[in-house]
């Protein structure tokens, strides 16, 4: 990886810049101290500015992933800063300029170590993606839904353990859980009043209960849509809406899918797309150590405690090939499969791996679109969606 010298002052032209409403040529973005300070004319004058030229390019808001477990061979919960700085610069080749870091079901102190060494890795990370803040995956789960999660640490939500770890780690912006277990609502409420993310997962709720769910507990996204939620079920004969028909009729419930091209089929991706629409979707990588990795055996969670998986066909599976263990994608790779699979159009494909990711996570205000004043998090791509250069707060961190 070769790294642009850059003064904090300099000048993006020759590109097409992707705006939130049109894709732009004939202008330029303007960079200063880490932060854009206009979108402006080719021909705009900024005196001592370094000249950075896009070559005719896509010139693009920064890729926001905000549900990633690793990449480069690491995983966030191995504990260590090592592991997150990999994993943040392993993403920065894709594109990705934010990410929120996310556990896996484990044991406190494992969780504890995780949350430790996300506040150091802040510090240290100068050469990947922006850490924005954790997102706890479990471990308040449906059993019956619990996926590749490892069952023996699964349990109802209590709220002496959330409430010590909420007050003590204010790193914490997102966590997932099933809303139909006991106390899930309640936990739901309290993560709320700490400006935290609650979100469905892994859960076999029904319509009622992710009504109830969502009016008084809080839970305004669906994480991973369609993996590892109920969908339409029968009980004594009688059918009830799950989770996914329930996402569907609540306009104002938000969705994530895992644009692999594997975990869901081009169908679903375009179901998806056609229901909830650019502003109600993210794209997120799900990401597990093996992305950016060659094929083969694998660890999915830490080293030391993790499940054996085995990384073909672009996805993680369990050993017997029963199920998946989580995505190997990549951010550029997600784009890739709205455009040719969902044949979704590139400028809402951007917007739901940008802005919607940043209105969803309340920072849309500093990122997700290139606009005066918001961070200089951009993205330099060609028509392949090939990455060429990644600056992440005005600081160029890869160029191909």
């Amino acid at each position: 990886m070769r790294e642009r010298k850059t003064s904090g002052r300099f000048k993006i032209s020759n590109g097409q810049i992707i705006g939130r409403d049109a894709i732009h040529s004939g202008a330029c973005v303007l960079v200063e101290q880490g932060k854009i300070f206009g979108i402006e004319p080719m021909d705009t004058e900024f005196p001592d500015a370094e000249l950075v030229d896009a070559q005719g390019n896509y010139i693009s808001p920064g890729f926001i992933d905000i549900h990633v477990h690793g990449g480069g061979g690491s995983d966030f919960m191995d504990g260590t800063v090592e592991a997150f700085l990999t994993i943040a610069q392993t993403h920065a080749k894709h594109g990705t300029t934010s990410m929120l870091p996310t556990t896996l079901t484990s044991e406190k102190e494992d969780l504890i170590q995780t949350l430790d060494a996300f506040a150091l890795a802040k510090v240290e990370n100068t050469h990947g993606a922006n850490l924005i803040g954790m997102h706890l995956e479990g471990p308040y789960f449906a059993m019956s839904q619990r996926g590749a999660q490892d069952p023996k640490y699964i349990r109802n939500p209590d709220p002496a353990e959330y409430e010590e770890i909420l007050n003590t780690y204010q790193c914490i912006k997102r966590w997932s859980a099933a809303p139909e277990l006991k106390g899930a609502v309640e936990f739901g409420k309290f993560v709320s009043s700490k400006g935290v993310l609650a979100a469905i997962a892994h859960t076999d709720a029904i319509y009622e209960e992710v009504l109830e769910a969502f009016h008084a507990g809080g839970y305004t996204l669906a994480t991973h849509f369609y993996s590892a939620m109920s969908g339409v079920t029968r009980r004594n004969a009688y059918r009830y809406a799950g989770v996914v028909e329930s996402a569907y009729l609540l306009d104002d419930m938000d969705v994530e899918i895992i644009a692999d091209g594997v975990h869901l089929p081009a169908p679903l991706l375009k179901l998806v797309y056609k229901i909830k629409g650019p502003d109600r979707i993210a794209l997120i990588t799900d990401a597990m150590r093996a992305a950016d990795m060659p094929p083969g055996n694998s660890i999915l969670g830490s080293l030391k405690n993790g499940l054996a998986v085995l990384v073909e066909d672009g996805v993680a599976k369990l050993p017997d090939r029963t199920a998946f263990a989580g995505s190997v994608a990549t951010a550029d790779r997600c784009i890739r499969t709205m455009l040719n699979m969902a044949e979704v159009p590139l400028l809402e494909t951007i917007q739901m791996m940008s802005h919607s990711p940043a209105r969803i996570m309340g920072i849309a205000d500093q990122k997700g679109s290139l606009a005066p004043g918001k961070d200089a998090d951009i993205v330099i791509f060609n028509a392949g969606i090939e990455i060429q250069e990644t600056f992440v707060m005005g600081r160029s961190v890869y160029q191909a």
